[in-house]
């Protein structure tokens, strides 16, 4: 069995080191909080969640839902623990944070094989390590970030990333909000809406484009991945941009009128306790006190109080196309690896993915067939154009098709049903058949 260092204890470093671990490697997993902190994370816990506490879609026809059931196929642990801390979010698989990373937390540190080392790692040297994975994530710290640079020639990647605000249910004025979960899905207490007006919303937006901004700092420009781009940013592309997006009032209808709102927020909850509520796609980059002022012409938001307000980070990230192999190794060293959102995919669950195959890769550099999600990650990381490169969610734009011409819904079904079977086909060890029949929840 061999030895491995892993840096960074993050969803894809922690998925990775359980993996590892469960096939008898001895791990050590660096992880540089609480010794020192980020402007992101607010506990020392290991795979804390920054941004949002969704896990996306879980319909099995839905690109990350295949993922997710691929995972849970191999073992994933962020998975299992994901359904472990899972709260009631309609079609989306969301999760209580604190009670998700404290599992993750109590997994790792559980486990015989894995030595958790709290302290900052500096350096891309192995030691007497066998293999090394880099899974830092989107806050790699300034001195491994440039020996990252070094080791790849200095040609890092970096874009912004921005996080939603969390507040108190018990400052919300309930009389102008309603229950419901969009065209139905889950259950009708899933979310709570803020509707608005025509005259609401136009003034709503012109307080967005008026408010104040966190400046970038030190980084040249602020590029953002437009998957989650910031409120303001999307109100900044037109009036109508929000009411397209994460303000669309389409299926959410009031329960008592039937009447459609011109525009809605929506508020998930955030933790089993229902005491605290994100705001759905309201990331944001304005400063503490426009935050406040803003977000509080929300109508039942007006003497809302903050858990925690939202903030902009730099998301780091490399030229995988130019420096990986579809096994996230590194070009210049086969026993050095990449896992994680660094590596260009984006969200909780690819990263956790990469982590997850990462592990595999370790053991067999064989790279997984692209028509599985899993397998579509490294290809996009792999294949894609380096002069073009950007963070990319899974999609099915990125699965490699095998059916052929079908209709849609046909096609995403036996898409979904040949991926599952060459997951199931695979030799994954004793542990993941514990968790085959946990696939089925996704279903």
């Amino acid at each position: 069995m061999a030895n491995i260092r892993i840096i960074g204890a993050g969803l894809a470093g922690s998925e990775c080191a359980f993996a590892l671990a469960q096939r008898g490697h001895k791990v050590e997993l660096c992880e540089m909080r609480p010794v020192k902190s980020t402007p992101a994370h607010a506990t020392s816990n290991l795979a804390e969640l920054v941004c949002s506490n969704s896990f996306r879609s879980s319909s099995p026809t839905n690109a990350v839902g295949l993922l997710k059931k691929e995972m849970l196929l191999l073992g994933s642990l962020v998975i299992r623990c994901g359904e472990e801390a899972r709260v009631p979010a309609g079609d989306a698989f969301a999760v209580d944070r604190d009670r998700f990373s404290a599992a993750i937390t109590r997994a790792i540190e559980n486990e015989p094989n894995i030595t958790v080392r709290r302290g900052e790692v500096t350096s891309l040297d192995r030691g007497e390590f066998d293999f090394l994975v880099v899974a830092t994530g989107p806050l790699t710290s300034d001195p491994l970030f440039d020996a990252i640079n070094e080791f790849l020639g200095r040609d890092g990647l970096y874009f912004y990333d921005a996080i939603a605000p969390i507040v108190s249910a018990d400052s919300l004025d309930l009389s102008k909000l309603y229950w419901k979960s969009r065209y139905g899905k889950g259950t009708a207490t899933d979310y709570l809406n803020a509707p608005m007006t025509r005259e609401q919303y136009e003034a709503f937006v012109a307080a967005l484009l008026s408010a104040e901004l966190f400046a970038p700092h030190d980084f040249e420009q602020a590029v953002h991945f437009e998957g989650c781009l910031p409120v303001e940013e999307i109100a900044s592309r037109g009036i109508e941009t929000l009411r397209y997006g994460p303000m669309k009032p389409v299926g959410l209808e009031h329960p008592e009128t039937g009447m459609r709102p011109h525009a809605v927020v929506q508020l998930r909850k955030e933790d089993l306790s229902d005491e605290y509520f994100n705001l759905v796609g309201f990331q944001t980059k304005m400063r503490v006190p426009e935050q406040k002022r803003v977000i509080q012409m929300i109508p039942g938001l007006e003497n809302v109080s903050f858990a925690r307000f939202g903030s902009m980070h730099r998301n780091t990230f490399i030229n995988g196309p130019k420096h990986l192999r579809p096994t996230f190794q590194t070009k210049r060293d086969d026993r050095i690896f990449f896992a994680g959102q660094i590596t260009g995919v984006e969200g909780y669950v690819e990263s956790a993915a990469v982590g997850l195959l990462v592990a595999r890769y370790i053991d067999d550099p064989t790279p997984l067939p692209y028509h599985t999600a899993l397998g579509a990650l490294g290809r996009h990381v792999a294949e894609s154009s380096p002069d073009r490169y950007q963070p990319s969610n899974v999609t099915w734009a990125l699965i490699e098709d095998v059916i052929g011409r079908a209709r849609k819904i046909d096609k995403r079904e036996k898409q979904v049903a040949r991926a599952i079977e060459t997951i199931e086909s695979l030799d994954c060890g004793g542990y993941a058949a514990a968790f085959k029949s946990a696939a089925k929840a996704l279903a």
